[in-house]
């Protein structure tokens, strides 16, 4: 069965939302951007969320100290890398990690060899982004990696194209953020429409 994260939670009526649709996981982005969130803000509702569902941080070129800080205090089951990471950087941590590569052509899918992570996060490559814009990359061109990979598919995912890009990538998890959202919010209706699809 494919797993689901919504990514980008920030506020409580998010966690209200998730608590009663029930992803296998959902994200606390701790990088700079739209959706950042204080970890402090982050511990609040994840004293809030639903035991069952796991907890993934979003980092971008933090410090090993700082990632296991906001790991702790925030209880987090999974760490995800969007940044310039090395393989040896994502190493260090006992927890399991994912880390994001930025798909723009079929050489983008090499670097993928250099690491030993527990998934693979594919998102869209956008000149100076580092993921998270809402676009989608070519599928497939990633046909054959999720034989050999855990594939978490990323990158401009809504109820619409889901069941393709589920057919097409056979990923292990898929990652959806503004494809939920109504105007830079979470919204229920999206949020419940996006996981009957995906379970359907």
């Amino acid at each position: 069965m494919v797993e689901i994260k919504i990514c980008g939670l920030r506020r409580y009526e998010d966690i209200d939302y998730v608590n009663k649709l029930r992803p296998e996981y959902i994200g606390f982005v701790f990088a700079k951007s739209k959706r950042q969130i204080d970890p402090y803000m982050a511990r609040r509702l994840v004293d809030r969320l639903n035991k069952d569902i796991k907890k993934v941080g979003v980092f971008l070129n933090h410090s090993l100290e700082e990632v296991k800080e906001i790991e702790k205090l925030c209880h987090l089951d999974v760490l995800q890398f969007h940044g310039d990471e090395s393989s040896s950087y994502c190493s260090c941590f006992e927890n399991e990690v994912w880390k994001s590569f930025l798909i723009r052509d079929e050489n983008s899918l090499e670097l993928l060899e250099k690491y030993r992570v527990d998934k693979y996060l594919l998102d869209t490559w956008i000149e100076g982004e580092a993921g998270g814009t809402g676009k989608r990359f070519n599928w497939e061109l990633a046909t054959e990696i999720g034989k050999t990979k855990s594939i978490v598919l990323a990158g401009g995912l809504c109820s619409e194209n889901i069941r393709n890009a589920i057919g097409i990538v056979r990923p292990a998890v898929v990652d959806v953020s503004s494809g939920v959202e109504i105007e830079g919010h979470k919204d229920y209706g999206k949020i419940k429409d996006f996981i009957e699809r995906v379970r359907g």
